[in-house]
């Protein structure tokens, strides 16, 4: 396998968690009997550029185009977004005149905020069931990758941005260079291009945060290495923000190379950070898999415990970060009898690889658990607000990352 970036020959492992299912490859009740499809996961970390990344397993247009998330399910992330998009409206002074696309658009969960102050929008989102639900609510859709020939098609409709955005996406690109071409192509002169990714890879390694990679991320990025990727593509970020959304993400902000805009300092002094926490010294890489196999264990034992005393352990969520976790440690449906998910989408079905069916968030007031394992820890505080209500009997929250706790 070859540096997707810099093609540069892989050989360093950075975390093997063997073979997994795709991780939103959600299962009907009719599917339990047929034999599952598995996929090597393995990251592997660039020598020569720093880029964490897992081969293509499976091609982006067999797991995006009927897609099982919907942005709209949490009030923390609809409020981040709102806040987000009142943030750029001011600062880029965005009004009538001007033109928001947003790459891989979702359910028009962000675009909807520039709409209702009249600014120009186009979501582009390939998830065609998703793509349906945006356009029901008003928000253009355009069912379609995005890639360089889409930039140029849409160039030459007259569609070019001047903030193009693009939130959760890089991470889901196989071909980066060719992503990054339609970036330069559609962004107009003096636009400018917002990227927000989880699993910033400072973030990921420092709390242990191995439940983000699965087959659908195909990239792990530092800000050191995507100053080198945006810089080969005649681009240039010039600001950038870590921000403590899903378990730690970060946001640039870049424009055209030519543009005459000084870069932050926050940039140097981010890459100076990632630098002294051992983002170029490939052992930092090669060790975390030991940081992960202690995680599995402390997980492992707790389980193991609460069963040996009786207690009922269910979940909460069922989004890919938690079928990675759950498919790792090798924890199916005789050790977790349900999870549950607020989002319509998913209720009804089973985890891929565990067959732990989903239900209603209700169902676990019926059941009463002993605990409650949180799989969408990134948002543990929304949900253990919404679930308040285990503390009637004595129920506890358990969350998993990046240390095995219990919250009374």
């Amino acid at each position: 396998m070859k540096c997707r970036f810099c093609k540069n020959q892989l050989t360093d492992i950075f975390l093997d968690l063997g073979y997994t299912p795709l991780a939103n490859s959600y299962l009907k009740k009719t599917d339990l009997e047929k034999p599952e499809s598995n996929f090597p996961l393995c990251a592997f970390v660039c020598k020569k550029c720093f880029l964490v990344q897992i081969d293509e397993e499976e091609k982006p247009e067999n797991i995006f185009t009927e897609y099982a998330y919907f942005s709209s399910y949490s009030k923390t992330w609809m409020k981040h977004m709102e806040k987000f998009a009142a943030e750029v409206i001011h600062r880029f002074q965005l009004d009538k005149k001007s033109k928001v696309i947003e790459i891989a658009s979702n359910d028009g969960y962000l675009l909807k905020n520039f709409k209702k102050k009249n600014i120009p929008i186009l979501g582009i989102e390939p998830a065609l069931n998703v793509a349906k639900f945006a356009k029901k609510k008003g928000i253009p859709t355009i069912e379609k990758f995005f890639s360089y020939k889409t930039a140029t098609e849409l160039v030459k409709k007259e569609q070019s941005a001047d903030v193009l955005i693009a939130i959760n996406v890089l991470p889901h690109v196989p071909n980066l260079n060719d992503f990054l071409k339609g970036i330069k192509k559609i962004l107009k002169t003096d636009g400018t291009v917002i990227i927000q990714f989880s699993a910033y890879l400072l973030k990921l390694i420092e709390c242990r945060e191995f439940d983000t990679i699965y087959h659908e991320h195909y990239s792990y990025f530092s800000l050191f290495t995507l100053n080198k990727i945006f810089s080969k593509h005649g681009l240039k970020i010039f600001d950038v923000e870590e921000l403590s959304i899903h378990g730690g993400s970060l946001r640039i902000y870049a424009t055209h190379k030519q543009n005459g805009l000084t870069p932050s300092k926050k940039i140097q002094k981010l890459i100076e950070k990632e630098k002294k926490s051992g983002l170029r010294n490939i052992t930092t890489y090669t060790n975390f898999y030991e940081k992960v196999i202690s995680l599995k264990l402390d997980l492992w034992k707790f389980i193991i415990n609460a069963q040996k005393q009786g207690k009922k352990i269910v979940c909460y969520g069922a989004p890919a970060k938690g079928n990675t976790l759950l498919n790792y440690c090798g924890i199916k449906n005789d050790l977790i009898e349900f999870t549950v998910d607020i989002s319509p989408h998913k209720q009804g079905l089973y985890l891929p690889g565990t067959h732990i069916p989903i239900h209603q968030p209700k169902f676990i007031k019926k059941n009463k658990p002993d605990y409650v394992l949180l799989l969408a820890w990134n948002l543990k505080e929304e949900i253990m607000e919404q679930m308040n209500f285990i503390r009637e009997w004595g129920g506890k929250f358990v969350i998993p990352i990046p240390n095995v706790r219990v919250i009374k």
